[in-house]
This record gives C-alpha cells, structure tokens and sequence, in this order.
C-alpha cells in the first residue's frame, strides 16, 4: 500500500486502527532524546527497536521545536536528517515522516525517501512546503499553531486557524486527502489550555479530516504528574487512550512499545479493527 493510501484511509473511517508514529530527534538539544541519535547507527538502532516496538511511522526531526529553541540552518537541518531518511529506506519500507516547517528541508526530505511532512507551523511560515506536498503528492500534518496565545475562544480559535491552514493547503493544490490535523498540544498554549484541548478533541472531529495527537512526554504531563521527563510515559500513554477514544487516528510517542500496547486496547473498546465476542 503506497503512503498516501494507508494514510487517505483514515479519512471518514471511524474503524481504522491507531497509528504510532515514532519520535526520532536527530538534534543535540530536544528535550526528552536530544543528542542520543545525531550519528547515523545509532539512529538506525533506535528505528530498528521502534519498528519492533510496533511503529507505523518514524518521524524525523533535525531541529528541535521545544520552547526556546536554537533555530538551524537549512543546510545543518538536510545534513543531519537525509543521511539517516536514505539509511532507513535502504533496509525498511516503515513511513517515514519528515518534522519540519521548512519548504527546502521538506523537498530535500522527500526526494530521499521520506513519505510525508509533519509542519508544525501548518504551512503558514513557509507557504512553499505546501507546493513539496502537492509535487510529491504526499500526506502533510498541518498542526495548530500561532505566534501569540490570546484566544476568545480556546477550541472555536484553534478551529478556525487550523481551517485558515486547510483552506491555504487547497489553494495550492493539496488534496483533502493529504491532510492530517494536529491541534498543537504544547505549542501557544498554557498548561490548562493544553487540558482543555485534551477533554474537548472530539470537537476537532468536526473538521472531517484524520487527527494526530502529540502529548508525548511534555511539560504540562510535569506539571500534572509531578514527575521529570523520562517519567512521564504512562501519563502519556492516558491521553492515548482517551485521544482515541475521542477519533485521534494517529499518535506521535517516543515510547512507542507502551504506546502500542494500550493502542491495541482502547481501539478495541473504541470498536475498531477486528474485534472479538465474549
């Protein structure tokens, strides 16, 4: 099944199993893995173990998005993902996501053989990457975000930012089916904004397009857990459950074994994939 048809299938279907895309940061200062996957090996390891970990999707970044961050350039954001996109395609047919809001990174990206785009900018910081979506007729996640946090209304605003992105997309070329949502956990939002986005998904279901939750180990979980990063995976893996049990379609985890097991579950209580009686 080509990429574009394992993900245009999520469209509509209210039965199709939960995705785990797995979380590969091939950066010096992410915060949960920066620094562990800058060499190509040991990228390849850790792919290796997610696949077996039962990873739908490896979602590579050469920049890391956390608060704060140190913006690089183009050319160091290339050099550190395309030796690892052309290392895994060379042994694995796995989907393989490209993180990046940069229309270059993105065309570069793909031409190595990744399948998709993840823009975490929903392609209004560099409308072109939206044109390396439509050349390569590849799926694009459009994630909720914005330069300031004062919203009227939490939901209803992220709605229409996130229809401004779809309408964009189109206008270029994109097709519906292309298009995955992502409301943007973590990004302008306060902790209690990231909760209310959290017990309000199932709004987002209005959209009519696939949803993609990104929790996976981030500060609000702290702030609610008490705990650091690297304990944090079981509160993550909660708002799996309940993000599936809202409609989300695809998680983005670094803990994609944990993450995969209750998957299997909550689809099965959601009703979707094969079931059993009894």
């Amino acid at each position: 099944m080509k990429p574009i048809e394992k993900i245009s299938k999520l469209r509509g279907n209210k039965t199709a199993t939960t995705l785990i895309m797995g979380i590969l940061n091939v950066t010096p200062d992410s915060f949960s893995d920066g620094g562990s996957y800058m060499e190509v090996e040991q990228a390849l390891a850790q792919v290796r173990q997610m696949i077996g970990d039962g990873a739908d999707i490896i979602d590579i970044g050469g920049e890391s998005t956390r608060p704060g961050f140190t913006p690089v350039s183009i050319e160091e954001e290339i050099a550190r993902i395309v030796p690892v996109i052309k290392a895994i395609r060379k042994e694995s047919e796995v989907l393989i996501s490209v993180d990046t809001y940069k229309s270059a990174v993105a065309r570069e990206a793909i031409a190595a053989g990744a399948d998709m785009i993840n823009d975490v900018w929903g392609g209004k910081d560099d409308p072109e990457i939206l044109d390396v979506a439509v050349d390569y007729a590849c799926p694009i996640v459009l994630m909720h975000n914005r330069k300031d946090s004062e919203y009227k209304e939490l939901i209803q605003d992220i709605k229409s930012d996130l229809i401004e992105s779809i309408e964009m997309a189109k206008s270029r070329g994109v097709k519906d089916e292309q298009i995955i949502l992502d409301p943007g956990i973590g990004f302008q939002k306060s902790k209690q904004d990231n909760l209310s986005v959290l017990r309000r998904l199932d709004e987002l279901n209005s959209l009519g397009y696939p949803l993609l939750l990104g929790t996976s180990r981030k500060s609000f979980l702290g702030y609610a857990t008490g705990l650091s990063v690297d304990e944090r995976d079981e509160a993550t893996a909660a708002t799996t459950v309940d993000g599936i049990m809202k409609g989300i379609q695809i998680v983005r985890v670094h803990n994609v074994k944990l993450n995969k097991r209750v998957s299997v579950m909550a689809d099965l209580l959601a009703g979707r994939g094969v079931g059993f009686d009894g």
